[in-house]
């Protein structure tokens, strides 16, 4: 029997029912952000596109909205139509989640991430609809490698940003843009790796480990950190119950792993006994990743092993400073990591994206015997064939 899970966000509600926006409303972690809003009682609408898919959005209380960030003239009309047909305002608040993770080119990043965003907070402006708080979900990555001689010391804030790819460019260019504009009340938060449900990045490893194979990259010591989805969205509820503008926030849940740390707590959460675990030199890696960046450039296709992924993989420090996350919000991660895994697993086996491992008394011993006889019966036929 599949295990039912249940995702519990509380049920305390604002004293005025207020407007919410969740751009990027159909993916891994919008969907996360609309569940909580309407948890709290927030009118809530759903930014998508119209090819996005509505799958983790059938609550009838969504209101959904298109907004094309790529045409400003498009966008800014989209806006004024939204002000104008509903008593002349927008929204209170409003969570960006929209962007892209993997693209075919640099420039597709910049366009996507950067340019979609600037668009969208210059409309807001010109059509006087801007928030009472602005939340942007940015990336660790905006930081770069940091710290990456032994011991690690902890990413800050005061630390100079240098990001090395692509995506973490991109999300930096829209946080120094933010930081620019006048009366705009931003809050920026960076998460670490983000897994839970619906998350499709982790469960390619863990379908991997699932099928028995462990890899990993580099054998020089690495210093990983993690956040379970709900409680980034816990972070950024905080943030509004609170108050706080201009302010950014790495977000981790405060414990620090290593990538076989990780591995194990996936094959105790799938009830794996024996795993292969490879670990492949930097250098084969990063040859990898390079074909899969020039076939992403001749496709135009996106593909998970390229240049930006290398440098991720390869990077050996992913500590960050949480202290204001706590100190400033009272935040406190609700699932470390070895409860964050076995939920998460626990929904992907109910889903059917993780198979549950086959027993002998899974086996139709009858019905394989007969598959046996059939292919040998095959194979004798077809050379039969050939011999005439």
């Amino acid at each position: 029997m599949a295990t039912q899970l249940s995702f519990s966000w509380g049920t305390e509600e604002p004293e005025v029912k207020q407007r919410l926006l969740v751009t990027g409303a159909s993916g891994f972690i919008g969907s996360f952000m609309v569940e909580k809003a309407l948890k709290k009682g927030y009118d809530v609408w759903a930014g998508i596109r119209s090819t996005s898919s509505r799958q983790y959005l059938q609550d009838e209380r969504i209101h959904f909205i298109e907004l094309d960030y790529s045409h400003v003239d498009r966008l800014h009309d989209q806006l004024l139509r939204f002000k104008q047909e509903h008593d002349g305002r927008g929204w209170d608040y409003i969570i960006h989640c929209a962007g892209a993770t993997k693209c075919p080119n640099k420039e597709v990043f910049y366009q996507v991430n950067f340019v979609g965003t600037k668009n969208f907070i210059d409309s807001l402006t010109r059509c006087q609809m801007v928030p009472r708080q602005f939340i942007f979900l940015s990336s660790l990555g905006a930081w770069g490698p940091q710290h990456e001689r032994m011991p690690h010391q902890p990413i800050t804030a005061d630390d100079e940003p240098q990001p090395n790819t692509a995506y973490g460019v991109s999300k930096l260019c829209v946080e120094e843009y933010l930081k620019d504009a006048e009366r705009f009340p931003w809050v920026v938060f960076r998460p670490t790796g983000v897994y839970g449900p619906r998350d499709k990045d982790y469960l390619l490893m863990m379908q991997s480990i699932a099928r028995g194979w462990d890899f990993a990259l580099g054998f020089k010591h690495q210093d990983i950190t993690f956040i379970y989805v709900l409680d980034l969205v816990k972070a950024v509820f905080l943030a509004i119950e609170k108050g706080v503008t201009e302010r950014a926030y790495f977000v981790a849940d405060g414990d620090v792993h290593t990538a076989k740390d990780f591995s194990m707590l996936v094959r105790q959460a799938l009830g794996k006994r024996f795993v292969v675990r490879l670990t492949a030199p930097l250098w084969l890696g990063r040859a990898a990743c390079a074909i899969g960046s020039l076939y992403s450039r001749l496709s135009g296709k996106a593909v998970t092993l390229n240049t930006d992924k290398y440098r991720i993989l390869s990077q050996r420090n992913w500590l960050c400073d949480t202290e204001p996350l706590a100190s400033e919000l009272g935040f406190t991660a609700d699932y470390p990591l070895e409860r964050g895994v076995a939920e998460t697993i626990a929904w992907y086996k109910q889903e059917g994206w993780i198979k549950p491992p086959r027993t002998l008394k899974d086996i139709d011993f009858a019905k394989t015997l007969n598959d046996i006889k059939r292919g040998i019966k095959g194979l004798i036929n077809r050379k039969s064939t050939t011999s005439k």
